[in-house]
């Protein structure tokens, strides 16, 4: 009977890891699905095409305002083909408390959000999701995610282009530029 249960237990194992072999590693950020504010699935592959600007925020934070500049970028752009995608992470200070409910409520009431908004995730530690260890790991803009407010810029084509750190205001100069030569890319 031991023997049974070791071989069954061995062609399990077997089995898993040529499924986890089978799945090809990610190769950009449009290869991923997370969940949605409203606990959908929402498949980054539906952005292809567009420019995503990916933004880790929280309700609690000293960089919050930004959500002003977010909101105004996405006003003026999302025409032109730039989504921007806000990701709550209460990772930094524990500065996003709430639930997805209350995030929503929250940028909805005070800054008038109208830009997707993804469900609460963690961007940094064990727990990281998938998509923020892409982003910070397999990346040419690699590095930890230092706190509320980083940006990434993604092209087209679902490549990492740029990122800014959390003090970059969404209205720098610099965001601008990197937004529209992304948008007027082929």
């Amino acid at each position: 009977m031991t023997h049974v249960l070791l071989v069954a237990f061995l062609f399990g194992t077997l089995m898993f890891a040529a499924r986890a072999e089978d799945k090809p590693a990610p190769k950009s950020v449009l290869d991923f699905t997370l969940k949605g504010n409203d606990g959908t699935d929402q498949a980054l592959s539906q952005y292809k095409g567009k420019v995503l600007l990916l933004v880790n925020v929280a309700s609690r934070c000293g960089n919050t305002p930004q959500y002003t500049q977010l909101e105004a970028l996405y006003e003026k752009y999302k025409d032109k083909g730039l989504v921007i995608i806000g990701v709550p992470a209460n990772d930094f200070g524990a500065q996003e408390p709430g639930s997805d409910a209350d995030i929503k409520k929250f940028c909805t009431d005070n800054y008038k959000v109208s830009f997707p908004l993804l469900a609460k995730v963690h961007v940094v530690g064990d727990e990281i999701t998938p998509l923020y260890k892409f982003l910070t790991v397999d990346s040419p803009k690699k590095g930890k995610v230092t706190w509320n407010f980083e940006k990434f810029l993604i092209a087209k084509d679902g490549s990492v282009a740029d990122r800014f750190a959390p003090g970059t205001k969404p209205d720098d100069p610099k965001v601008v530029k990197a937004i529209e030569t992304a948008l007027d890319a082929k």
